[in-house]
């Protein structure tokens, strides 16, 4: 009777720990086919009998290589966890998990492991993407592996995801991430190690919904959906009292219904406040939280749109987010590499068209959080469609960054120039930028386009703008007395300034106006 009821009110993921198991159980990201972080600990975990003992084995095909057993005791809830030694990239390796019953994992490689999220063109696969069909035939990379969860908001925080990791071969990757796998091939191509990526994405949605509560709670900025969510679940456990007696008043009325064939009543609305997918930590919940703290490299995040009139309040929720996850994951400051924006018209009334460069703004300052990286996409967008095809261009870039920072690559250039410093000089500003690369340059080898200058007015004016050694200098014949630059702060703007490696520069003001 009472486990029925708590499964009727939705209370099995959270007791999962309490109930007695008939063996050991693992939660659904440990799995044959798996990566697993080389080079730290490495948590397993899951579940079992109270006071049950796990052997965990770790074995080689490889006959010179020593298997690596530990053990672990489920406490009193079931809960058990053991983290297994730093092991170099390589395998494969048959994982052992042994209580009361054995469960056997095969094909496990130790790699790099990267959790790629966000909206819609993280989400976006590979089948609908440039070149697809090449795309498709050509992924056959036996080493690079697969995990897609399905999209499940919860209002409670959730203990498992229903997934499994798979191969890339042409059947498993067209409905796969495009970023996440373009950014996972171009890894394996230069570092020739396994590549574990798991994709937890979801079209549409916000960033409030993908930010844990402590996220949210570091932030003074945000302290109204801090307060907002802290609220919803001190009133959600006050109602349960109420709702369990409804609820058992309506199993008690349900079983005489069923023995009389009398009509039957629907079971009273248990619905936590927070599962829907636009409410905030929802899709953290469901998502995010039954991976933690599964052993990783770092994260990629290409989301915004649905933000994209928040203006400088969006850096706040980008600080929640990172930060939020960093804390939930115990990792420290794990990489965080995100995808600037790409033009698109998203209003035609003037006012609107500064809504996405105010967006591009608060992405450009959350590069001041420490390890953190950003792929700009002026150049490779399409201001008509608000899901650019060439998610190429976006994978490769972000790779660079983690090339670049997280794997020694000295000899990459990871980002295009971004905004350092202006000085009037007469009629004329000079700006300077770092990641010049090894120098400046026009796209299309045409004058620079989409710079802006203003006088004490306020009024922008198009301008004129020359590259002149690592720095650009900015005028106008109608403007004498220069006190500001604009670049690209336009929905739609498509400039061709960028450095010799190919990297776009990132739209910028030089005023807070």
């Amino acid at each position: 009777m009472e486990l029925t009821l708590l499964f009727l009110i939705g209370f099995l993921p959270l007791l999962i720990g309490s109930i007695a198991y008939s063996g050991v159980t693992l939660p659904r990201v440990f799995g044959s086919n798996m990566v697993l972080q080389r080079d730290m600990q490495t948590p397993i975990w899951g579940w079992a009998s109270p006071g049950e003992e796990i052997t965990i084995t770790l074995s080689a095909e490889a006959e010179d290589v020593k298997p690596v057993t530990t053990t672990a005791v489920a406490d009193t809830d079931g809960n058990w966890q053991v983290k297994l030694p730093a092991m170099a990239a390589g395998g494969p390796y048959t994982l052992r998990i042994k209580g009361s019953n054995t469960l056997e994992l095969t094909n496990v490689l130790f790699g790099e492991v990267w959790v790629c999220s966000g909206q819609s063109n993280m989400e976006w696969p590979v089948s609908i993407s440039n070149d697809s069909e090449e795309e498709i035939a050509a992924a056959m990379y036996p080493k690079i592996r697969l995990f897609h969860i399905p999209r499940v908001p919860s209002g409670l925080p959730q203990q498992d995801v229903e997934a499994d990791w798979s191969e890339t071969t042409p059947e498993t990757i067209p409905n796969f991430s495009a970023v996440a796998y373009y950014f996972g091939r171009k890894l394996y191509k230069n570092l020739d190690i396994p590549i574990g990526l798991i994709n937890t994405s979801w079209g549409g949605t916000r960033i409030e919904p993908w930010t844990p509560p402590v996220g949210f709670a570091g932030v003074p900025a945000l302290a109204s959906i801090n307060k907002e969510v802290k609220d919803i679940h001190a009133n959600y456990r006050a109602q349960l009292p109420e709702k369990i007696n409804a609820i058992e008043a309506w199993i008690t009325e349900t079983r005489k219904a069923l023995e009389t064939d009398a009509q039957l009543k629907p079971m009273p609305d248990n619905t936590h406040p927070l599962m829907d997918a636009g409410r905030p930590t929802a899709l953290y919940n469901g998502m995010v939280h039954p991976i933690i703290p599964y052993a990783i490299r770092g994260a990629l995040w290409y989301q915004g749109e649905s933000n994209h009139q928040d203006g400088m309040i969006y850096h706040e929720k980008m600080k929640a987010l990172i930060n939020g996850w960093r804390e939930v994951w115990g990792q420290g400051d794990f990489p965080f590499y995100f995808v600037q924006l790409a033009p698109f018209n998203y209003s035609n009334q003037e006012e609107g068209q500064f809504f996405l460069p105010q967006i591009w703004e608060a992405q450009t300052a959350t590069l001041a959080l420490p390890n953190t990286g950003m792929a700009v996409t002026t150049d490779i967008g399409n201001p008509k469609d608000v899901h650019p095809r060439n998610k190429q261009g976006v994978g490769r870039r972000l790779a660079l960054w983690a090339l670049a920072k997280d794997y020694g690559r000295d000899d990459v250039t990871y980002s295009g120039p971004l905004y350092k410093s202006m000085a009037v000089e007469g009629n004329t500003i000079r700006l300077t930028f770092d990641h010049v690369g090894s120098g400046l340059t026009s796209r299309d080898k045409k004058p620079l386009t989409w710079f802006q200058i203003a006088g004490e007015d306020k009024e922008f004016v198009e301008a004129q703008a020359t590259i002149d050694g690592d720095t650009v200098v900015v005028s106008s014949d109608a403007i004498a007395n220069p006190v500001a630059v604009r670049f690209g702060w336009h929905q739609s703007a498509e400039p061709n300034f960028m450095n010799k490696e190919g990297l776009p520069a990132s739209p910028f003001r030089t005023d807070s106006w």
